[in-house]
């Protein structure tokens, strides 16, 4: 075991607790990556304040890039110095959900309380999300990581670990969406941002930003949208059909988890339309719909977690698109940190005006 520095939850709502803790060598199939880099996500803030429970302490942040610097036995395609993203996509690859190229969804559980983390002390820290990359370095599965070129900044690298593949992939994957067809994003944040740039990649014709801020929606133009909807109109959804050309939406994307969003996104529907929900709620939060009017017009609602990507297909394509100039990464990053700066930058994500603040080491 050796010693590293990492940011603890020991209490749900408590600040984070800068600390050396334990971290294992890579077992079978495992690697050791240093990170570099690692974006604070709003379902890690998620975690810390409780809103899926979980064991304490822990250490959360999923969203990295970094150097390998250490290989499991069985590891393959991978050798040490490689620059890597690093995801919480932990697959197992035999279960009927990787069988059948979901990956996202893998069927086979992971328990991250008995994972490579220990306290210094040597008791149980959880690994969550598989990943626990609020830390100086990671060991995670090799299926959790894809390959990327080593002149690419690990900053804007770590962004495709989830924020990126999320939102595109949510276009791309989950909706469909086709060259021609309008798109409604409901939420301007690091995510939606994201999937606006999949409408616009994905050909969209028109694609409408809805949010609760004025900046947040000129923001979204930049990258890709073609017409803002403040989110505080009295029916925001008649301001996006005017904007459609007086028709509703083939794609309408929630990458908020406000419960007003989830019972609103079906209003923004073209007959045949699809909502993706893409947003976390906090468990038991519940929304309700007209589902007779779903069922007369033809309407869907369907779930995407993690853009239902694979991500040994998926990510390398967004680098080049990266690298081509044609997938806004560095514009995302609102501020850059230190580890021992992490919870101002959690409360600075909080505000809501960041798209993503990012923890550098070193």
């Amino acid at each position: 075991m050796q010693t590293i520095k990492a940011a603890v939850c020991h209490a749900f709502g408590a600040p984070l607790v800068i600390e050396e803790v334990q971290l294992a060598p890579p077992g079978m199939g495992e690697v050791e990556v240093t990170l570099d880099a690692v974006a604070i996500c709003h379902s890690d803030i998620s975690y810390a304040e409780g809103a899926w429970g979980g064991h304490l302490p822990a250490v959360y942040g999923h969203e990295a890039a970094g150097v390998i610097t250490g290989l499991g036995a069985g590891v393959q395609g991978f050798a040490t110095g490689d620059s890597v993203v690093v995801t919480l996509i932990r697959s197992c690859g035999t279960c009927p959900s990787c069988a059948g190229g979901r990956p996202v969804i893998c069927e086979t559980p992971y328990d991250g309380v008995n994972g490579p983390l220990k306290t210094a002390e040597g008791k149980p820290l959880q690994q969550a999300m598989a990943c626990g990359a609020f830390a100086e370095k990671v060991v995670v599965d090799q299926r959790q990581i894809v390959k990327i070129p080593a002149d690419m900044a690990k900053d804007a690298a770590a962004l495709v670990s989830c924020g990126v593949i999320t939102g595109v992939g949510a276009v791309v994957n989950a909706a469909g969406l086709r060259a021609g067809q309008d798109a409604v994003v409901i939420g301007a944040g690091g995510v939606g941002l994201n999937a606006i740039q999949g409408a616009r990649i994905a050909g969209a014709r028109r694609i409408v930003a809805v949010d609760m801020s004025p900046e947040k929606l000129e923001i979204a133009k930049e990258f890709g949208a073609t017409h803002g909807v403040l989110a505080t109109e009295e029916k925001p959804w008649k301001a996006a059909y005017k904007a459609l050309g007086g028709r509703g939406a083939d794609a309408v994307l929630v990458t908020v988890g406000a419960i007003p969003a989830y019972e609103q996104a079906p209003r923004y529907l073209a007959r045949g339309g699809k909502a993706v929900l893409i947003g976390m709620p906090h468990s038991g939060a519940k929304a309700s719909y007209e589902p007779v009017v779903l069922a007369a017009v033809g309407q869907g609602l369907m779930g995407s977690k993690m853009g239902d990507v694979v991500i040994q297909r998926d990510i390398p394509w967004m680098v080049d698109l990266y690298q081509q100039g044609r997938l806004k990464l560095d514009e995302l990053i609102s501020g850059r940190w230190s580890l021992e700066q992490i919870n101002e930058a959690v409360a600075d994500t909080k505000t809501g005006s960041a798209k993503r603040n990012v923890i550098v080491f070193g």
